[in-house]
């Protein structure tokens, strides 16, 4: 099950065998070592910094998510291409792309016993959508009928209803063809009753449905480790005994673990380091090219951002190829839009202020009347790496445009999203995003839609809000496409965000893990590795 092969998303072909029958048919401090040596023992000892939460309803972040997959299992799953089958989903089925009437699959449990069953998603989507709960994940609920209303204090979303113990039918406020697609998403995973009573112990220790169940409790800053739960009926999604997530502050120090036989895994590596691990370790590197999207965030609830020609300015004062070579040697490629590259509906050169001309720049920077800020402050989150390209920019930028600049960059993850979603940037700020279901919509909606959880620029604009309301209520994703394309275009015109690269995956393996496996949504299949004897 080694998985090397270049991939290319497949939205539209999803979207033409789904209208044949408008249904989605059943298809078959740092850690130290703890003295465990991974191989032998079936312990896979895993690279991680530290998730954000362990609630699958208020988990968007990559670390939470990484965990959260191997602890939960949710009706869809996506396979090695991306694209998406059921899981615990015996059929999701509509003839209108508005009602979907959704079977669950008996015979699969909570780790606490309690089946999963209707109303173990019921309640998860309702608990997710009430806006006394503030979950991170609320605005995935948006398209089902009520979520305004559970927002403002209804205690159900009123389109879910329950016809039998493993059957309900889900109400959308209009039709969507990729909601099968969706729900594949960790936010849609089911919830045990023991969590809805009390979500902050669920949090520390979780009642998940999944392959794997937690040992212990959640260890702050230290590690987070899973057993195989037996009772899983499916083979093949928990190959090893253990999977141990070690917490790292600093992807160096992560990076040394590795070196001195402490860690199995690491997802991503440090970019300084890339030579010398192809040099020493070629067979037990992956690499492939990705659609995770890294774009500098611009503070529109900022004065100094408010004419959009800043923006424009800024992104055209950087050459993104020259930062590219020195800092990834040369592995990501330029952003040319906010879509990515192996989606379908992406444009190459749509983003007309993303090519380098500093003269333009100086031009459009002078229209707005210059930059009234001071020094530019240029934020990222610590331990990660960023440091060097993020000064590469600074200096482009004070080259270019004569503006000074200063690197802030202290925060920790889970802080640094804090900050993010208090909207207390005061500067362009580093973040990333990775699709969460294979339509480009989900480039979009999650970033730029008024109100939306990880819309961190305070982005808001009513036509693109629209479009993206008529993307969705398309009779077919490739109709869809061209709503979401005039929804691009707008962000790139008002310019939330400066587009810099997609990456291309870096992953390395320990001589202890005998089959390494990755897929292009869920990335990392860590259950489904194989250790060696």
């Amino acid at each position: 099950m080694r998985r090397r092969t270049p991939f290319k998303l497949t939205a539209v072909g999803f979207a033409a065998a789904l209208l044949v029958s408008a249904c989605l048919g059943d298809d078959g401090g740092d850690a130290g070592d703890d003295g465990d040596t991974g191989g032998t023992s079936g312990t896979l000892r895993i690279y991680s910094s530290e998730p954000a939460s362990l609630l699958p309803s208020n988990a968007s972040d990559q670390p939470s998510i990484l965990v959260i997959r191997q602890l939960y299992s949710g009706l869809v799953d996506y396979d090695s291409e991306g694209a998406p089958q059921l899981d615990l989903a015996e059929s999701i089925e509509s003839e209108d792309n508005q009602t979907w009437t959704i079977t669950v699959k008996d015979g699969y449990t909570f780790h606490n016993g309690e089946p999963v069953n209707a109303d173990a998603f019921i309640r998860a989507w309702n608990y997710a959508a009430d806006g006394d709960n503030a979950q991170e994940n609320a605005y995935f609920m948006n398209r089902l009928a009520g979520f305004k209303e559970s927002q403002d204090g209804a205690d159900e979303l009123s389109g879910l209803t329950k016809v039998d113990d493993m059957t309900f039918t889900v109400e959308l406020n209009a039709p969507f063809v990729g909601f099968p697609a969706i729900v594949g998403y960790s936010g849609f995973f089911p919830m045990a009753e023991a969590c809805l009573a009390d979500p902050d112990a669920c949090n520390e220790t979780p009642i998940g449905n999944g392959p794997y169940q937690i040992d212990g409790s959640w260890e702050h800053d230290i590690s987070i480790k899973l057993a195989r739960y037996d009772d899983y009926p499916d083979e093949g999604k928990s190959n090893p005994d253990v999977l141990d997530y070690r917490i790292y502050t600093d992807i160096e120090a992560a990076y040394s673990a590795f070196q001195a036989g402490e860690l199995d895994v690491m997802y991503t590596i440090p970019p300084e380091r890339y030579q010398e691990i192809v040099n020493t370790m070629p067979d037990r590197l992956f690499e492939d090219a990705n659609h995770a999207y890294t774009y500098l965030g611009v503070p529109q609830y900022m004065e100094e951002f408010e004419d959009p020609r800043i923006a424009h300015a800024f992104s055209m004062a950087i050459d993104r190829q020259p930062i590219i070579d020195a800092v990834f040697d040369g592995r990501y490629t330029p952003a040319e839009g906010a879509v990515s590259p192996q989606f379908d509906g992406f444009r190459p050169g749509v983003c007309q202020y993303c090519t380098f001309n500093p003269e333009e720049a100086q031009r459009l920077l002078d229209e707005a009347g210059g930059w009234q800020g001071g020094t530019l402050t240029l934020w990222a989150n610590a331990g990660a790496g960023h440091e060097n390209w993020l000064q590469a920019v600074g200096d482009q930028l004070r080259e270019n445009l004569g503006i000074e600049y200063e690197l802030e960059i202290s925060l920790d993850f889970p802080e640094y999203l804090d900050r993010a979603d208090a909207k207390e940037f005061t500067g362009l700020f580093r973040l990333g995003w990775g699709p969460d279901y294979p339509v480009i919509e989900t480039y979009l909606t999650p970033l730029y839609l008024t109100g939306s959880s990880s819309n961190y620029s305070g982005y808001s604009n009513e036509e693109f809000d629209s479009l993206i309301q008529q993307g969705d209520s398309a009779p077919s994703l490739e109709e869809a496409i061209t709503y979401y394309q005039q929804a691009e275009d707008l962000v790139l015109e008002d310019m939330p965000h400066i587009p810099m690269w997609f990456g291309k995956w870096a992953a390395i393996w320990s001589e202890n893990v005998a089959e390494f496996v990755w897929s292009p949504i869920n990335e990392p299949e860590y259950g489904q590795m194989v250790m060696a004897e």
